[in-house]
């Protein structure tokens, strides 16, 4: 099978592994693979560094599930079809680049680009449809933050914010920094993971030296067969940089939801010095239904699989988002499972209801 070795990020995105062609250099397709990239209208695809991580032969291969596009991608029981307008309607109006859905923060979307186009993606509506993918204005969402003084924190993502070349990140965070009100600087990005050659010494020159507004970066890995010894490299040199790094995993059905494979994967990545810090339940996203488990399962996977067994560093804090905001799920000893929803209460006590997906 082919190897990757030795390319540069910029080589890497030059040869994507995202036609039937290119990934049977990597792997054995199954029929229903083989089906699905001919069917479905979707963006998919990856880096061959990620592909080169593919177990040939095995279709339930962690990385495989994450990046081939499925034919059980056309059933949708339980996702909206209007998710991101649904846990979105709080937000105030904002140019399409900024989405406000809390008093002091903001996410600020500067790509429509992914090294790795992820089948879970919760902006799978913009992302991996084509023809669909919105208008960012990065100068305008820029005039916007400095007009808007109760900002203090700004979400940099996508898409891929490290899929932008140097000169429009240094661009970016220069700008960031020279507004008065803004306090935090985050980075959302899973190039370490599926990219880590993009960690070069000129992304690093930018990110570089202490500063009055720290950098601080979310990675999304979710299985321990992600984490190799280049994302290790490419974690160390961005905190060599000065950059706090943590993980956003999210819970996948099949690929993480068993005991074994999660207290690996929050075990190792501590070993390569990232600090878990939120899992994710699966998002209400459409076409997602075979990655979701039922919601307690993050809770009770934390319970049963952590604590007591691993450090609290490797902990991570379980929610669901929700059109009222992010909710943390505890687990219930003997909590019921019966009834086709669940109701849930956020800090404030507003309520919302969620299908209850069954074992």
């Amino acid at each position: 099978m082919e190897s990757a070795a030795g390319q540069s990020w910029t080589e890497q995105l030059k040869h994507p592994v995202n036609t039937l062609r290119r990934l049977e250099r990597f792997i054995e397709t199954t029929p229903g693979e083989r089906e699905a990239i001919a069917t479905l209208q979707t963006v998919w695809g990856t880096t061959p560094h990620f592909a080169a991580l593919m177990d040939p032969r095995d279709p339930a291969c962690p990385i495989r599930r994450q990046v081939i596009p499925s034919l059980a991608e056309r059933e949708n029981r339980y996702g909206r079809p209007d998710f991101l307008a649904w846990v979105e309607q709080g937000a105030e109006a904002t140019p399409a680049c900024i989405l406000k859905a809390y008093p002091d923060r903001v996410v600020f979307l500067v790509s429509d680009r992914c090294a790795s186009y992820c089948r879970h993606c919760f902006r799978r509506d913009l992302i991996l449809c084509p023809g669909r993918r919105p208008r960012l204005e990065r100068e305008e969402g820029l005039r916007w933050l400095r007009e808007h003084t109760e900002i203090r924190d700004v979400l940099i993502s996508g898409g891929d914010p490290f899929l932008l070349v140097d000169a429009e990140i240094d661009h970016l965070v220069r700008k960031l920094r020279e507004i008065p009100h803004i306090t935090l600087i985050r980075i959302g990005t899973r190039t370490p993971v599926v990219l880590p050659q993009r960690i070069t010494p000129g992304l690093m020159k930018i990110l570089r030296g202490y500063h009055r507004v720290p950098i601080w970066i979310s990675l999304q890995c979710n299985h321990p067969r992600e984490i190799t010894e280049p994302m290790a490299r490419a974690v160390y040199d961005l905190l060599s940089c000065g950059v706090s790094v943590g993980n956003q995993a999210v819970l996948l059905r099949g690929i993480n939801d068993d005991a074994e494979t999660f207290r690996e994967l929050h075990r190792r990545l501590l070993t390569i010095r990232v600090r878990p810090y939120y899992l994710f339940y699966c998002d209400f996203a459409p076409g997602i239904d075979h990655f979701r488990t039922p919601l307690e399962k993050g809770a009770e996977l934390i319970r049963d699989a952590l604590q007591g067994q691993i450090t609290g560093l490797a902990q991570p804090h379980y929610v669901v988002s929700t059109n009222i905001g992010k909710i943390p799920i505890q687990a219930r000893e003997r909590r019921s499972r019966a009834g086709r929803s669940c109701r849930l209460r956020n800090a404030e006590g507003k309520t919302v209801t969620l299908p209850r997906i069954p074992d």
